[in-house]
């Protein structure tokens, strides 16, 4: 007879599981994509490496599941502020200014979630993490041009253009950052969270990204008037 996991069973490794997901995020927040083995998560998650290959075949496979339950968060933070913006045009600047100021307050963790040397499934997971935000531009933009609000243009092509150009701005002052990289012994650098640096930057770039992408897409940027 085939052996069946009990629910009490199953529950354990549930727990256990997330445990282990919490704790990748956490590691790859301090130490990226390089400083997240096998090992070393199962150590933060205080269990021994041979049980954490009961949940994941091996670094790939993991570092999937750890890269969609951070991007989900992101996409998550910027649908949250396109919701409390009232045009089509403000909900763009929305996202731009979510993403851009989430990035450059966790420098390490956008670090690695964007620019990263990774396995191949990684960069794969890369290209959903730019389409789902490439998605929620271009229905803006589609509605902008129907309101009148910008120029007739192709919505998702023009989507795709701004979050390649962002991410591309932005991959300079994430590389520059304290956070980057990880202090002598794997523990966490200075500029994971917010810092005087990681504040400095956002109150530079992010306006000025916001202000790019509004003229990209062919519309006033406020701060011009």
């Amino acid at each position: 007879m085939a052996y069946r996991r009990t629910p009490a069973v199953q529950a354990r490794l549930d727990a256990q599981r997330e445990a282990v997901l919490q704790s990748a995020v956490l590691l790859l927040a301090e130490r990226g994509y390089a400083g997240c083995t096998m090992a070393a998560v199962a150590d933060r998650a205080g269990i021994a490496t041979g049980s954490l290959y009961q949940h994941f075949a091996n670094k790939a496979e993991l570092s999937v599941q750890l890269f969609r339950r951070v991007v989900t968060r992101e996409i998550d933070a910027v649908n949250a502020a396109v919701a409390l913006r009232d045009t089509p045009r403000e909900r763009i600047a929305a996202v731009v200014e979510t993403f851009a100021a989430r990035a450059l307050r966790a420098p390490r963790l956008a670090y690695a979630l964007l620019v990263e040397p990774a396995d191949a499934v990684v960069d794969g997971e890369r290209l959903v993490f730019r389409r789902a935000f490439r998605d929620v531009i271009a229905t803006e933009i589609a509605a902008a041009v129907a309101s009148g609000e910008l120029p007739e243009q192709d919505a998702v092509l023009t989507a795709a253009a701004v979050v390649g150009a962002v991410g591309e701005a932005l991959a300079g002052p994430l590389a520059a950052m304290p956070g980057r990289k990880a202090a002598p012994g794997g523990k966490a650098a200075p500029g994971n969270t917010a810092t005087p640096e990681s504040n400095g930057a956002a109150a530079e770039v992010v306006p000025a990204l916001v202000s790019f992408t509004l003229r990209a897409l062919g519309g006033r940027d406020d701060s011009d008037a």
